[in-house]
């Protein structure tokens, strides 16, 4: 797969707890979007944040949360990104989902040779 010049980052920002048919929401996204051959996909977990209810979700010793947030980042042609968006929307609850530009400067796999323009 090649991905080079303009394309777009989701960022799908939901809570650790929330599920999809027995899974964590954010693997199942991360499944759809490996299913839809996308460029990739990180899931990266918060020590604190809070979303539209002001409720904080901490990771302190003395609050321990088992709902911290979540972010499922993925970059890929806008095309994709909407497509896999449309994919998911079924999935989400509540959560906040966010698109900007961006320009990728290397995608390749490790130990893949450089591939020519």
């Amino acid at each position: 797969m090649q991905l080079a010049g303009e394309g777009v980052l989701a960022r799908i920002f939901l809570g650790e707890s929330d599920r999809q048919h027995g899974l964590p929401t954010y693997e199942a996204i991360v499944r759809k979007a490996r299913e839809m051959h996308m460029a990739g996909a990180t899931v990266l977990r918060g020590p604190m944040g809070f979303g539209p209810s002001s409720r904080l979700h901490t990771a302190k010793v003395l609050r321990l949360s088992e709902d911290l947030p979540i972010i499922v980042e993925i970059v890929d042609t806008e095309e994709k990104v909407h497509g896999l968006l449309d994919a998911i929307e079924p999935m989400m609850g509540g959560g906040l989902v966010t698109l900007e530009k961006v320009r990728v400067i290397r995608y390749k796999a490790d130990g893949a040779p450089a591939e020519d323009k």
